[in-house]
């Protein structure tokens, strides 16, 4: 069993959240099947998963695995320290995974208090959406002929202000 601490008989169990990162050529139901590795892992030692968050597939930071991209999964779920094992075990072992990382958020839930979420799946990946920072250049660049215009009256506004500021040193 999960349980970390009881009072009056309730059982109080460990907040976590776990971070995957998932090969970017691995299908919706390859994903649902690591999902549900999670979900009976939890279940079995007696925890309960709140929520799936399903982030789609993004371009990660640096190459993980020899990948620029993966796919991102957060999970959130009830349970103790033995469950994180397990699920980091079989994490480990899958060859769909590239990385993951566990997170405990609190101590000491009540499970009865925490309510079940449905599962979430954020849709656009980061390809699909509509504008680029380079496709936003122009707008940026049409903008500049104001600002080129307003810099020569800055300019000479820092020039008075040496100029006043040379004179005090003088005096």
């Amino acid at each position: 069993m999960a349980e970390t601490a009881t009072e009056g008989g309730a059982i109080r169990l460990r907040e976590y959240e776990t971070v995957l990162l998932i090969k970017p050529e691995v299908s919706d139901e390859g994903v649902e099947r690591i999902k549900e590795r999670i979900r009976s892992t939890v279940a079995r030692d007696g925890g309960k998963v709140l929520k799936f968050t399903h982030w789609g597939k993004k371009k990660t930071a640096f190459p993980v695995a020899k990948q620029q991209r993966a796919i991102f999964v957060h999970a959130n779920f009830l349970g103790g320290p033995k469950t994180v094992a397990e699920i980091e075990r079989n994490l480990a072992i899958s060859e769909d995974v590239t990385k993951f990382m566990s997170q405990r958020l609190a101590d000491n839930v009540d499970p009865e208090t925490r309510q079940v979420e449905p599962d979430v799946k954020l849709t656009g990946d980061a390809d699909e959406r509509p504008r680029t920072e380079r496709e936003a250049a122009p707008e940026s660049q049409a903008a500049a002929p104001e600002s080129q215009a307003a810099a020569p009256e800055s300019q000479a506004a820092a020039t008075e202000s040496q100029a006043a500021a040379t004179e005090g040193e003088r005096a």
